[in-house]
């Protein structure tokens, strides 16, 4: 009878044992697709950021233009949007930092 229960005893180690394994590996396994998707997240944001500061500095160039010609409309356009952005900026800064 001692024989069979130092087996399970034995058993039961061995079970403790095998279970902190697969946690870990399950640990480790979800920390690499965890890693993988903030990874991915970033190179589309990446991708996105790109696209924007293209189409942003195409239609500056085309404001540019238009103002060049010495269209007032156009002049007055680019003068609001410079202002609306310096106006967006502020107070996301403002904010944000609370200055």
């Amino acid at each position: 009878m001692s024989e069979s229960y130092e087996r399970e005893r034995q058993n039961n180690a061995r079970l403790d044992e095998l279970s902190a394994k697969v946690s870990a590996l399950r640990g480790v396994t979800i920390d690499i697709y965890d890693h993988a998707r903030n990874h991915e997240l970033i190179d589309n944001s990446s991708e996105t950021f790109s696209s924007m500061g293209t189409q942003l500095k195409g239609s500056a160039t085309r404001l540019g233009r238009m103002a060049a010609s010495g269209n007032k409309v156009a002049i007055l356009k680019l003068s609001g949007i410079i202002i609306g952005l310096f106006l967006v900026i502020y107070y996301l800064w403002k904010f944000l930092f609370g200055f």
